[in-house]
């Protein structure tokens, strides 16, 4: 094949069109949550010190607070938990005492 031969077969092709790049939009992850103490909506806030390996969770209206260690993988929700986890730990007579109300007002009204 010339030189010519070789000009004309690589202009016969199509030109390549480019594709459009299209970003899918991420979940955002949600940094404020409810109190548990005051139960004020979007009060508590969680904030990441990753340098330092901490985390912060703490409610704008009661100045209720929690803090811990993390590691790369935690996420604000995970701080969340582990404090509610904790307030639950630490309270569960009340939680017993409300099931053991509910269930003796029920039984006192199928007495009657």
């Amino acid at each position: 094949l010339g030189s010519r031969q070789s000009c004309a077969l690589q202009k016969m092709g199509k030109r390549k069109s480019s594709k459009k790049i299209i970003k899918k939009e991420r979940p955002k992850v949600i940094t404020i949550f409810n109190c548990p103490f005051c139960n004020h909506e979007r009060s508590v806030e969680v904030k990441m010190k990753r340098t330092e390996s901490r985390a912060e969770a703490r409610c704008r209206t009661c100045s209720a607070n929690y803090a811990t260690t993390i590691n790369k993988l935690s996420a604000p929700i995970d701080i969340y938990c582990e404090w509610v986890d904790e307030c639950q730990k630490l309270n569960p007579a009340d939680e017993v005492a409300d099931v053991q109300d509910d269930d003796a007002s029920e039984v006192a009204s199928d007495d009657d």
